[in-house]
């Protein structure tokens, strides 16, 4: 079943033109008014397509009399010299809506790509790779998206969510026992995650019983021995610094997540152009 697509896209894109396009395309205005093209969308990498539905929107937006041929549905392999739609119309509205389109294909895919690899290193242990809030201001519900159009899952969507008990929180709070109690208290319906930052402080959280515990920085070592420690009595979560090469050894260690900045921050945009005909 794909990923429900996010409910602001409108918003997004309307705030994405406003950006782009001002108080009008100047140089759209060279062309006549009544000049028809058509033009194909085509990708020069490989990957994972991603971001159809905010394409679709800008499409609409700029003009809805514009026709729309896609070859590829979301979540499909990208391949290069592929036409991955044609675009008919306006000249003017297709020159006007190609930088917006191509900024949110070419943003998710490479979200999309890049999650699709992380999970494929991990896809025979049972953990489950999770996204940050390291996303770019306005894009985090469509980023996140993306996540899990690559295989991907998301953690929480933002400070409201569920409750990440870091360690400034806690030295703030009075303590590991302290900031958990007042958690529960505070919104008994939320879930409560709690960084530490060693066995010891492992052993705190779970006497608090926290819901999750956040392995912060711990070595593949610490990590083997929190596993062991825990029992399973609580979800654990792996973070900080894990890259592709020891991601799979953290994955084998039996924690429940390893949630990963790298998804949504250090992704290369797919290579994608939009040619006239």
């Amino acid at each position: 079943m794909p990923p429900t697509v996010p409910s602001d896209i409108a918003k997004l894109v309307t705030f994405s033109l406003q950006e782009d396009v001002g108080t009008g395309d100047i140089t759209a205005e060279l062309i006549p008014i009544e000049k028809t093209i058509s033009a194909k969308l085509i990708s020069r990498d490989t990957g994972v397509f991603c971001g159809r539905p905010w394409a679709d929107e800008v499409i609409q937006q700029v003009d809805s009399s514009l026709r729309v041929n896609w070859n590829i549905e979301e979540g499909g392999e990208l391949t290069p010299d592929q036409t991955l739609a044609q675009i008919t119309g306006s000249a003017r509205s297709i020159l006007t809506a190609e930088r917006t389109v191509l900024n949110f294909l070419q943003t998710l895919s490479a979200v999309s790509t890049i999650s699709q690899h992380y999970a494929s290193l991990v896809r025979h242990t049972s953990v489950k790779l999770l996204d940050t809030r390291k996303t770019l201001p306005s894009l985090r519900s469509a980023q996140k998206y993306a996540v899990r159009i690559g295989g991907c899952f998301n953690h929480r969507m933002g400070l409201f969510d569920a409750f990440l008990i870091k360690e400034n929180h806690i030295v703030a709070c009075g303590g590991i026992d302290a900031a958990i109690a007042k958690a529960k208290a505070l919104y008994p319906n939320k879930p409560v995650e709690i960084e530490v930052q060693n066995l010891t402080e492992l052993e705190l959280a779970i006497s608090a019983q926290a819901d999750i515990v956040m392995l912060d920085n711990f070595d593949h070592g610490n990590t083997v021995k929190a596993v062991e420690l825990n029992g399973g009595r609580l979800k654990l979560e792996a973070s900080g610094g894990i890259d592709a090469d020891m991601l799979v050894s953290i994955a084998e260690t039996g924690v429940d997540y390893i949630s990963l900045g790298a998804l949504t921050k250090n992704c290369q945009a797919t290579d994608l152009s939009l040619l006239i005909e």
